[in-house]
């Protein structure tokens, strides 16, 4: 399997997209028993799915999108996929990139240590500014390679203390493939995705340019 392809960009950061539904998916059974009693059982992991639908596309930018379907569009291509309205913590999105200094010296970029794992649902994570602030909300992903992402949403918030560590409460567990060689990732953290077969909208009209499609979520390991 190729190494995953970046979404296209035109220049223009999260305007690139009007509209982005980036929802996570949880398997669930529920089953409404005599005697008015409830059911319920969740199986399986929790998965993303996405759906993205462009600005209006000037003919060479509708190109680079020509070109991203070509490469991730039909025959089980592979591409990262991230909440295009939500690329970084709130708290430190000024519409550019991450960028600062890590408390412990050093370019920080949104990479940052996994330090330990005290539980599925709460990682310890090192190497971020001092004064790092995360929302409820905000997405972390675990990165063990390319292909192997782990995507996650914060769930209280948090701020790293003056040693650039900070530990995070988060909405599914992570599974034990994770280990604390993985890097942490909060500029544009993502997850592997596939386009889902016949999504793909390209109509080109002097009214509407604007290309969607859907995408989900797929496991490497």
């Amino acid at each position: 399997m190729a190494d995953p392809i970046s979404l296209p960009t035109y220049g223009g950061g999260r305007r690139d997209w009007t509209e982005c539904k980036f929802d996570p998916v949880r398997p669930r059974d529920t089953n409404q028993m005599e005697g008015r009693r409830t059911e319920a059982q969740t199986f399986g992991t929790a998965y993303w799915t996405a759906r993205y639908l462009s600005k209006p596309l000037l003919r060479p930018e509708y190109g680079l999108m020509d070109a991203f379907m070509m490469r991730a569009g039909d025959d089980g291509e592979t591409f990262l996929a991230y909440d295009a309205f939500r690329p970084r913590p709130i708290a430190h999105d000024t519409g550019f990139p991450l960028a600062g200094t890590k408390a412990g010296g050093g370019a920080f970029n949104g990479q940052a240590v996994l330090q330990s794992i005290p539980d599925s649902r709460t990682i310890v994570v090192s190497g971020l500014p001092a004064a790092f602030q995360l929302s409820p909300g905000d997405y972390v992903e675990i990165r063990k390679t390319v292909l192997v992402r782990s995507l996650h949403r914060i769930m209280a918030p948090a701020t790293s203390n003056g040693s650039g560590v900070v530990t995070l409460s988060i909405k599914y567990g992570l599974d034990a493939i994770f280990t604390t060689a993985s890097t942490v990732h909060f500029e544009k953290p993502s997850c592997t995705m596939q386009i889902d077969p016949g999504s793909y909208d390209g109509t080109k009209s002097w009214a509407s340019r604007s290309p969607s499609f859907t995408a989900t979520e797929v496991f490497f390991s």
